[in-house]
C-alpha cells in the first residue's frame, strides 16, 4: 500500500506545517483512505556529516585494500593526548573513498537498520571510532558498492557547500521523518499518486489543492503532438478482451544527449525512498517519480536500441520474454506487448509486456544518451490479467488494472522529461506521438432523492452539484432534481448513480448518518420478496421433514442422459452447452436439479450414510433453439435499454426448482416402530406438506404403463399439478436406473418448478388480528350427527354459522352408543365467542346460538338434550 511523505504531498496540497503525521492518518480516513501504520526510522543518531582529512591504503593479505582515515566530524572529534580535538580515525573499505570528500559518519551509539549498533572496535589493527556508511547500511537503498559521497548525492553545488563538519546528516537524509502507509480499494486507483491523496486531503480538510497536472497538460498542448511524431507506432490488437481494445492512448516523446551516469537530485532520491522505492539510475528514478507523483506509470527505452516502428500487440502462444528482474516469461495470445521492428519485421522483437513489465532489451545503460519516454494508457482487465498470469504485481500493474486517467499521459511525460533533462541534461524533443482512441466518459442521469432515500442525508441539491462538482464532474441540470453528471476522467468507478450518492455520503460525512434503527412494517415481512418467503417456506418443510439441503454443481453430461434413461439426441440441442466447462465430459447446464442431486446422493450411499435423503432448490437452464441470438455488445461502453432487453431475450430461461430425493433408512428400531426404509409415498407426503405450506392445493394425476417417463416406474409416478397446469412430477425411480446407479430399491424422488407454482398461487402472507381485550362467552354443543359426517365438516358448519363473533371451535367427546340411535354419533364442541370491540351481551350470545342450532340442522344434525 501507498507510503505517504508529508513534504511531498505539499507540493499538490496546503497541508499546515503543524500537522502531524496522526492528525494527517485521521483526515484522510474521514474520506475512506484508511490508515495501516506510521512507519518510523528504523536509524537513530548521531549519524553527522563528515570531512575526509586523510587516508593511508593499507594493503591486506587477502589482497583486499582497506584505508585509514582521518575524518574529521566537527563537534564529535575527539581528543588527543594535549587535551585538542582532533579527527576520528575511522577504517574503510570502500572503495570510493578519497581525502577531501564529505561523507556520511555513523558515530558510537548509532543504530542501524536491523538493530545494528555503533562502538569503538579494533579492526586490521586499528580502533575504528565510528564508520562511513553506505546507502544499504542506511536503509536508503541497495548500494553497497561504495559509502555515500555528498558530491555524488544529488544535491547543488550551494548545498554542498553549506555542508559542514559534525552536522546532523539525519534531515539530509530524510531520516528523521516517519511517512503514512495507507489502504486503498481496489476502486479508487487515482489515490496511488499524491496528485489522488492531496485531492482527498482537500475534501476532507479544505486545504487549497492544486492540480500540477493541469500546468503540465498545458505546457505539453504548446507541442507539435501527432500521429505520426517523431517515432512511429502502430497499435494491432488482434485478440482484444471484452471488445475492449488493450491500449487506447500511447504517447511518446523523446530525449537527445542525456548524461546516464547523472544522479538524481537528493529530493527525489529522498522521496522515493520515503514512498518505498529505491533509487536506481536518473532515468529510471524520473519515471517512477512521476508515477507516484500523478499516478502514470512511464517506461524508458534506450532510444538507440529501438527499431521502428513500434507495434502494440498482442502476444502469440509459446513466446517467451525474459523482464527485467531476469525472470523467463511463457507468453499467451491475451498478453498485450510493446515490441520493435528489427530489420524491418514489424513488431518481431518484444521489449516488454504493456503496463507490466519491461524487458532486458532496451532498458536505460550507463552509455545510454538517447531516450524514449512511454507513457501509454491501457485496458485494466488485460493488465490485470497479464499480471495475475505471470506473478508480476508491479507497480505499473497495480496502478493500470484500477484505471489510470486517461488525460494524464501528456502531463505526465512533460513533468518527466522536464525532471530528467534538468538531471541529466539533453534534448527534449518538441514533436511527440500521440496515437489517442480514448473516449469520454458517459453521462449519468441522477436523480438527487436518491441521496437521502439511500443513506437518510438531508442534503440540499445545491450541496450535491457543489459537492460533486468539487470531485471533478461536469455537472448541469436537467430538470427540477435530476442531474446530468459527466464523471472525472481519474474516476472510472463511478459509473451508475449509486456510486454518485456513495461519493455525497463519503464528502458530507458518513459519520453524519444517524444512527437509527430502521423500522420494518409488518406487511414487509423482514424485506423479503414473496418470492424469498415463500422459497424459504418450501426449505424449512423439507428441513423439518427431515432432509438434509445440499447444493450441487449445475454441470451434466451425455453420461448422466445415459444413465437416468434420457435420449441424449433430444436433449443435447435443446440443453446449454458451455464453451469453456470445468470437466470435459459435463459440457451441458442441467436442465432438471434431479441429474445432480442424484450424484450427490449416490456418493453419500457408497460411503455408507445410511441417512442419505436429500433436497436441492437452484436454477436450471431451458435452452430454447429458436431463441433469438444474443448480440455482441461493445466494451467500455454502457449498454441501451434495448440492448439490454435484445441481451435477455436471447438468454436461456432459468427457472427456479426443487427436488428431494428419498432413500435408505428413514427410521430405525425403536419405541416409534419398527425399521423403515424410504418409498414413494415419502416423496408424496412431502409434496403434499409443500402444497399445505403455501396453500397451492396440489393434485396428483397418475399415469401408468407407456405413459411414464423411462426414468420412472411405471406404476408408481404421478405429475403434480395446480388447476389445469403441470408444476412437477413425484414417483419412484424405475429399477434398471436405480440397479445402473448402483442405489438402495424403491428410492423415490420428486421436483417441482417453483416459479410456475409462485405464478400460480397468489402468496397470501399471514395477517396477525390484534387480541380482544373483552371476555369470551363459553358454550357448549353437543350434535348427534350421522356416522358418516366427519368431525371437520360439522366444524365448518358451526363457524359459518357463528361468523365473527366465533374465536375457537374445540372438538372434545365422540361418543357412539346407547342414547345416539342406530347409525349415529355424537360431536361435542367448545366453543369460545368474543367480540373485538364491546362485551357480548345475552341477547348476542341467543342470536349466536341459534344460527348454530338451524345450520346443523339443515345438514342433517340435532342438538343433544
Amino acid at each position: 500500500m501507498p507510503l505517504i511523505d508529508m513534504n511531498w504531498l505539499r507540493d499538490h496540497v496546503a497541508v499546515p506545517q503543524s500537522e502531524t503525521y496522526e492528525q494527517l492518518a485521521a483526515d484522510l480516513v474521514k474520506v475512506g483512505l484508511e490508515e495501516e501504520e506510521i512507519h518510523t526510522s528504523q536509524v537513530t543518531g548521531p549519524i553527522v556529516v563528515g570531512y575526509v582529512v586523510d587516508l593511508t591504503p593499507e594493503p591486506q593479505k587477502n589482497g583486499k585494500i582497506i584505508n585509514w582515515c582521518h575524518v574529521d566530524v566537527g563537534e564529535h572529534n575527539v581528543l588527543d593526548e594535549n587535551g585538542n580535538k582532533v579527527p576520528r580515525g575511522i577504517v574503510c573499505g570502500a572503495p570510493n573513498i578519497k581525502a577531501g570528500e564529505k561523507v556520511v559518519v555513523t558515530l558510537p551509539g548509532a543504530v542501524l537498520p536491523g538493530d545494528f549498533k555503533i562502538e569503538p572496535r579494533k579492526t586490521y589493527g586499528h580502533i575504528s571510532d565510528g564508520m562511513c556508511a553506505s546507502e544499504r547500511e542506511l536503509g536508503l537503498g541497495s548500494d553497497h558498492n561504495g559509502i555515500i559521497l555528498f558530491s555524488n548525492y544529488g544535491l547543488t553545488q550551494e548545498q554542498y557547500d553549506a555542508l559542514e563538519p559534525g552536522q546532523d546528516a539525519m534531515d539530509i537524509l530524510g531520516l528523521n521523518e516517519p511517512t503514512l502507509e495507507i489502504n486503498i480499494t481496489p476502486d479508487r486507483g487515482y489515490a496511488f499518486s499524491y496528485r489522488g491523496v492531496a485531492r482527498e486531503f482537500h475534501h476532507s480538510t479544505g486545504a487549497q489543492f492544486t492540480d500540477k497536472a493541469l500546468e503540465y497538460a498545458r505546457k505539453a498542448e504548446v507541442l507539435n503532438a501527432q500521429e505520426n511524431g517523431a517515432v512511429e507506432v502502430i497499435i494491432e490488437d488482434n485478440n482484444p478482451i471484452h471488445g475492449v481494445a488493450g491500449c487506447d492512448r500511447y504517447y511518446a516523446r523523446t530525449i537527445t544527449g542525456i548524461n546516464a551516469k547523472a544522479s538524481s537530485s537528493a529530493t527525489i532520491r529522498q522521496r522515493l525512498l520515503r514512498s518505498g522505492m529505491r533509487p536506481i539510475s536518473a532515468a529510471v528514478d524520473v519515471t517512477n517519480y512521476v508515477m507516484l507523483d500523478l499516478g502514470q506509470p512511464l517506461h524508458a527505452y534506450d532510444l538507440d536500441k529501438i527499431e521502428q516502428p513500434i507495434v502494440v500487440r498482442r502476444a502469440v502462444d509459446g513466446e517467451k520474454l525474459t523482464t527485467l528482474d531476469g525472470k523467463e516469461h511463457d507468453l499467451v495470445s491475451e498478453d498485450l506487448l510493446i515490441t520493435d521492428s528489427p530489420n524491418g519485421n514489424k513488431g518481431s522483437r518484444i521489449l516488454g509486456i504493456a503496463g507490466v513489465m519491461g524487458g532486458l532489451y532496451g532498458e536505460v545503460t550507463e552509455e545510454t544518451t538517447n531516450v524514449l519516454i512511454e507513457s501509454a494508457h491501457f485496458d485494466p482487465i488485460s493488465i490485470a490479467r497479464s499480471a495475475r498470469r505471470h506473478k508480476i504485481p508491479s507497480e505499473a500493474s497495480r496502478r493500470f488494472e484500477r484505471g489510470v486517467d486517461t488525460r494524464l499521459q501528456a502531463a505526465a511525460a512533460y513533468e518527466a522529461v522536464e525532471l530528467l533533462t534538468s538531471i541529466s541534461g539533453g534534448v527534449a524533443g518538441d514533436n511527440p506521438t500521440d496515437i489517442n482512441a480514448t473516449s469520454e466518459p458517459s453521462a449519468i442521469r441522477f436523480a438527487t432523492s436518491e441521496v437521502a432515500r439511500l443513506t437518510g442525508l438531508p442534503t440540499s441539491d445545491e450541496d450535491i452539484e457543489r459537492i460533486l462538482t468539487d470531485v471533478g464532474c461536469e455537472v448541469s441540470s436537467v430538470e427540477t432534481g435530476i442531474l446530468q453528471v459527466i464523471p472525472p476522467t481519474w474516476r472510472p468507478d463511478l459509473t451508475e448513480p449509486c456510486d454518485l450518492v456513495e461519493e455525497v455520503a463519503r464528502l458530507v460525512g458518513y459519520d453524519k448518518i444517524a444512527i437509527t434503527v430502521p423500522s420494518v412494517p409488518a406487511s414487509a415481512q423482514s424485506g423479503l420478496t414473496d418470492s424469498q418467503l415463500r422459497r424459504r417456506q418450501v426449505a424449512d418443510t423439507l428441513a423439518e421433514y427431515g432432509l438434509t439441503e445440499t447444493i450441487s454443481y449445475p454441470f451434466v453430461g451425455e453420461v448422466d442422459f445415459k444413465d437416468f434413461a434420457y435420449d441424449a439426441d433430444e436433449l443435447k440441442p435443446i440443453s446449454v452447452e458451455l464453451e469453456n466447462p470445468l470437466a470435459g465430459d459435463r459440457p451441458y447446464l442441467r436442465r432438471e436439479i434431479l441429474l445432480t442431486l442424484m450424484r450427490t446422493v449416490q456418493r453419500n450411499i457408497r460411503r455408507d450414510n445410511p441417512q442419505a435423503s436429500s433436497y436441492e432448490i437452484g436454477h436450471v437452464f431451458e435452452w430454447d433453439p429458436q431463441a433469438p441470438a444474443i448480440p455482441a455488445l461493445p466494451g467500455g461502453v454502457r449498454p441501451t435499454d434495448e440492448q439490454l432487453e435484445a441481451l435477455d431475450a436471447g438468454l436461456p430461461v432459468q427457472p427456479l426448482h426443487v427436488a428431494a430425493v428419498f432413500t435408505g433408512t428413514v427410521q430405525e428400531t425403536g419405541w416409534m416402530g419398527e425399521k423403515r426404509t424410504a418409498d414413494w409415498t415419502d416423496a408424496v407426503e412431502a409434496v403434499m406438506r409443500i402444497s399445505q405450506r403455501l396453500a397451492a392445493d396440489f393434485t396428483l394425476r397418475q399415469v401408468y404403463g407407456e405413459d411414464v417417463p423411462q426414468t420412472w416406474h411405471p406404476g408408481r409416478f404421478a405429475y403434480v399439478m395446480v388447476g389445469d397446469k403441470t408444476v412437477g412430477k413425484v414417483g419412484e425411480f424405475h429399477p434398471r436406473v436405480l440397479e445402473t446407479l448402483g442405489m438402495p430399491a424403491h428410492t423415490s424422488a420428486f421436483e417441482l418448478d417453483l416459479d410456475a407454482i409462485f405464478d400460480a398461487v397468489k402468496y397470501q402472507p399471514l395477517q396477525a388480528k390484534p387480541v380482544s381485550t373483552y371476555p369470551p362467552v363459553h358454550q357448549d354443543f353437543a350434535f348427534i350427527v350421522p356416522l358418516d359426517m366427519t368431525s371437520d365438516r360439522m366444524g365448518t358448519v358451526i363457524r359459518e354459522a357463528a361468523g365473527e363473533l366465533v374465536e375457537s371451535i374445540d372438538l372434545f367427546d365422540v361418543f357412539v352408543g346407547p342414547g345416539v340411535g342406530i347409525g349415529k354419533k355424537s360431536l361435542a364442541y367448545a366453543v369460545t365467542f368474543r367480540a373485538p370491540d364491546r362485551t357480548l351481551t345475552a341477547e348476542d350470545t341467543d342470536s349466536v346460538r341459534a344460527n348454530i342450532i338451524a345450520a346443523a340442522e339443515a345438514v342433517g344434525a340435532v342438538l343433544r338434550a
